[in-house]
């Protein structure tokens, strides 16, 4: 009887405990609110939950969550409050505030950077360029880094950029004709994939020929764990158990390749091979000038480039076949471009970049209307004033270009596909047009995507013609960046006046 005594009375005492954390933790979400509360914002739908049954709720159900972004702004204004849990972020809609924030090097990536270091429990970007908060620490990164994005680096990846377009379009050459249904997004997921596998680690995956490598849905689903890492309560749910295992071996599958490049890497150097001054060989020059630094350190920037420099480009050229399928007088246009520039030309040349004006502006809106890495965000330390409506410190800011772009307050008819928006001589758009970031933290490889994805889509509009398939969706698909949901389905022909 005493120990049943014992085990009544520890109840007790737990079930206390228990009661007053949760009182403890509705007080602190009660004065978050008064905090917070003065911001514009839709009704929460929970005291404890704020606003993520509802963005939860979209995201379930296929539909993107930054048009519900867009529909709050608009009803809002430039400011509005997003309540999850005890959390606040403060989205934010203003240029000039975006100048402020992103341009500065005073204001540090928030704490959501630090979701993106582990995966389930397992080592992700770590403390790469992307999540690294520590300005100091970043800085000597990014320094480190630069040479492997130089001019004269770029100008000598022409040859690979050509060659695995080639291998692409070769592919494609096989199911041009006319009736194959051919997922062009898959397609163009695959040649970025072996591009930055080539270029940046020296390795060749080949996956455009094989259709086995396992690295494609490795890529796909920890960038789909990204979305659905904002269910607070994922890591709890029976269901999803099978999925986090499979995140969890695809995360394992891309730290082990890059142990095994790193090593290969540091094997050739020691034997005085000749190397490459690409992103691997800056990685290992940052470890020999950083005390401390071990391999986990060496994997957290490898997984960072591998992921960051496949998936977006891959990404925006499927939007902008996409949109070109949809805008025949524009793709005629391009296309007049790059026969008149590139001709029968097998390879493309880096001073005819420059010559591809019309396509460039192509690309451009179509990261405008389709921002496939939407959006950033900033630590506020100090309280201060946007757009008339006090912040209060250490406040999350959150900023988004694909909401921005879809303003027809900033962009006259912002759904409609218009290049010209970027010709040279059209207004710049002021801080409301940023793809890739801007100041200090704004993505290394902007040019490097820029330079590839030009070359693959003038390649592509060099020597075929297409149409999309009828009956797929145009809808976005949300997977942590922004890609088309339908896939970009077409049928492809041969040009038989291209000369090829």
């Amino acid at each position: 009887m005493a120990l049943w005594g014992l085990i009544y009375w520890a109840f007790l005492l737990l079930l206390a405990l228990a009661v007053i954390c949760v009182l403890l933790y509705c007080g602190y979400i009660h004065y978050i609110h008064m905090k917070y509360d003065h911001i514009p914002a839709p009704p929460r739908d929970s005291f404890f939950f704020g606003h993520s049954p509802k963005m939860m709720k979209v995201t379930r159900s296929n539909e993107l969550i930054y048009d519900l972004l867009l529909d709050w702004v608009l009803k809002y204004g430039p400011v509005v409050r997003i309540n999850i849990l005890h959390k606040v972020t403060i989205l934010i809609v203003s240029p000039d505030a975006v100048k402020e924030y992103l341009m500065s090097p005073n204001y540090k990536k928030d704490w959501f950077y630090d979701r993106l270091s582990n995966l389930f429990g397992i080592r992700f970007m770590g403390k790469g360029l992307v999540t690294d908060r520590d300005h100091d620490h970043w800085y000597k990164q990014r320094r480190i880094m630069d040479p492997a994005f130089s001019r004269t680096y770029l100008t000598d990846l022409m040859g690979p950029f050509n060659d695995n377009a080639e291998k692409l379009v070769e592919t494609l050459t096989e199911r041009a004709d006319g009736k194959r249904h051919v997922g062009m997004h898959d397609m163009l997921s695959r040649v970025t994939l072996d591009v930055i596998s080539k270029v940046a680690f020296g390795m060749e995956l080949s996956s455009i020929e094989d259709d086995q490598t396992p690295f494609p849905q490795a890529i796909s689903l920890i960038m789909r764990a990204l979305v659905e890492m904002r269910n607070p309560f994922l890591r709890f749910s029976w269901e999803k158990q099978g999925f986090i295992k499979n995140v969890q071996k695809s995360v394992r599958l891309l730290r082990k390749t890059g142990r095994e490049c790193i090593e290969r890497r540091e094997k050739e150097i020691q034997d005085g091979a000749e190397i490459p001054v690409d992103i691997l060989t800056q990685i290992l020059k940052g470890a020999a000038l950083e005390e401390g630094c071990d391999m986990e350190d060496l994997l957290d920037n490898f997984v960072t480039f591998f992921i960051a420099g496949q998936e977006t480009t891959a990404n925006q050229l499927s939007f902008a076949v996409m949109e070109l399928a949809r805008h025949p007088e524009i793709l005629e246009k391009a296309r007049a471009e790059v026969d008149e520039v590139i001709g029968a030309r097998r390879d493309i040349e880096y001073e005819d970049l420059g010559k591809l004006q019309y396509l460039s502006q192509v690309l451009k809106e179509t990261l405008r209307l389709y921002s496939t890495a939407p959006g950033t965000s900033r630590a506020l330390e100090q309280e201060t004033i946007i757009e008339g409506v006090k912040i209060p410190p250490n406040a999350t800011l959150m900023f988004n270009s694909y909401i921005m772009g879809r303003m027809e307050q900033f962009y006259p008819d912002p759904l409609v596909f218009n290049p010209d928006r970027f010709h040279p001589d059209a207004p710049k758009p002021y801080f409301t047009y940023f793809p890739f970031s801007l100041g200090p933290r704004s993505c290394i490889g902007q040019v490097f995507a820029q330079m590839e994805a030009k070359v693959v889509m003038a390649k592509f509009l060099q020597r075929f013609e297409f149409e999309l398939v009828e009956g797929q969706s145009f809808k976005i698909l949300d997977t942590g960046s922004l890609r088309p949901m339908g896939g970009v389905i077409c049928r492809l022909r041969p040009r038989t006046n291209s000369g090829t």
